[in-house]
């Protein structure tokens, strides 16, 4: 095993993860949801929410899916997974959704994490793909409407994913709480392992 690190709460990071490596993210306390967009090493290519969605047939995506990237190439495999239930159709809270949705002048907000995270190494996030919402529980009715409910994932449960190219990934522990079944934000944990 890796190191574990931490996403602070409401916080986010960035790595880089070679070809072949893994990259395990834990619900260290459970209940907690985050955010994570993918760019090639090079920032040539991004994650691809309509790509993925397509090629995998799906929108429930799980042990064996693959995410996808908008030049069509595999970017993140999902090798494991104890929760099975993520979302890639909310984009990522702003500080703008904040304003919107709550009167909130300054919070905490993905968009901000995952865009500073990006920048630390190098890529531009000017416009940020839609981002894989891990642990993020989203029912969807019969006629197409969005519900955000609590979390499955129990403290200690992870997402594996496993590079197929050369990446540059930034995580956020995401600050809303109605993506964290009403409860304050909480870290997250995550490792990188050996190919």
């Amino acid at each position: 095993m890796g190191q574990l690190s931490t996403v602070a709460a409401a916080s986010g990071a960035g790595l880089r993860l070679r070809k072949g490596e893994l990259l395990r993210i834990v619900d260290t306390e459970g209940g907690q949801s985050g955010d994570l967009v993918a760019y090639a090493a090079d920032g040539s290519e991004r994650l691809s929410s309509g790509r993925t969605f397509d090629y995998n047939g799906k929108v429930r995506l799980t042990t064996g899916d693959v995410l996808w990237s908008d030049r069509s190439s595999r970017m993140l495999t999902i090798v494991a997974d104890d929760v099975g239930r993520h979302d890639m159709f909310y984009g990522p809270c702003s500080l703008e959704m904040y304003r919107m949705q709550y009167g909130a002048d300054n919070h905490p907000n993905c968009h901000d994490n995952l865009s500073a995270a990006l920048r630390a190494f190098g890529i531009d996030p000017v416009f940020l793909p839609q981002p894989f919402n891990f642990f993020m529980n989203v029912e969807l009715d019969d006629e197409g409407r969005l519900s955000i409910v609590p979390p499955r994932s129990r403290p200690g449960a992870a997402i594996v994913l496993r590079a197929e190219m050369d990446l540059v990934v930034a995580l956020s522990a995401c600050p809303a709480s109605s993506c964290n079944g009403g409860a304050a934000p909480r870290s997250v944990g995550f490792e990188v392992l050996p190919r």
